[in-house]
């Protein structure tokens, strides 16, 4: 993403195709010029917000989406508090819940898969970084054979939630800073320079890792997001990412 992505004032948008819109992007790229791509995972891979699904189970839905929206809105500036927040309030859910949430509402969004496979043909590394939790981002990265990833640890006692999350050595919570030094620390890891990054996502915690990449992509997101993003899916899959690059 260039400097210009953070000015007040974007450049105006050209319409691609129909519900593909770009700024400041000449096309056709060629994915073998690109290195990595790292995506957010609730409501970018996945159909759901996974800890708005968990509150459904403890009867407070509709008071944790509303700090999920905030949050993803960038209305609430301090992600962790917002986090710590939601968490809270799963307080003794059972892991039973999760389970019934991972097998019964969750879902690959369309075109995850193509898109997944498309780039590691193209050799690009994949990465997911999520502010969610490992108990669903370990699944998503087995069905979509992701290399690495970058999540939060829902604390566990007999059972059920307490309301906390652990801590891991890199830190508290992946929030978007840390999304953006995973995607940078992982491109040095593998020789791969930023400018060829691809960063994927959906709300303003995904904004750190889409201003340090090279192409950022917007996927049915919140007005801020399309708004700095190069590239903004508003209808059909992940894989309209694919209409960008010639072989």
């Amino acid at each position: 993403m260039n400097a210009s992505n953070s000015h007040p004032s974007p450049s105006p948008r050209t319409e691609f195709s129909p519900g593909l819109t770009l700024r400041d992007l000449t096309t056709p790229l060629r994915l073998r010029d690109f290195g990595l791509i790292a995506f957010d995972m609730d409501s970018t891979l996945i159909n759901i917000e996974c800890v708005d699904e968990i509150a459904d189970a403890a009867g407070r839905k509709g008071e944790v989406s509303a700090i999920t929206e905030a949050a993803m809105r960038g209305e609430i500036t301090d992600y962790k508090d917002s986090l710590r927040r939601r968490v809270a309030l799963l307080k003794g859910v059972p892991l039973g819940a999760l389970q019934e949430v991972l097998d019964k509402r969750m879902q690959l969004n369309p075109g995850a898969q193509t898109l997944v496979q498309a780039c590691k043909a193209a050799g690009l590394r994949t990465l997911l970084v999520s502010g969610g939790f490992t108990f669903f981002t370990d699944v998503v990265c087995a069905r979509l054979q992701i290399d690495e990833s970058r999540s939060n640890v829902l604390e566990v006692f007999e059972g059920h939630l307490t309301g906390r999350m652990v801590d891991q050595p890199w830190g508290d919570i992946c929030d978007g800073e840390e999304k953006r030094r995973m995607l940078l620390q992982t491109c040095q890891r593998h020789g791969v320079q930023p400018h060829q990054a691809i960063a994927v996502g959906d709300g303003a915690n995904d904004l750190p890792m889409m201003a340090a990449s090279g192409l950022s992509v917007a996927f049915h997101a919140k007005p801020r997001v399309r708004e700095q993003a190069q590239v903004a899916i508003e209808t059909g899959g992940l894989d309209r990412i694919l209409e960008l690059f010639t072989n």
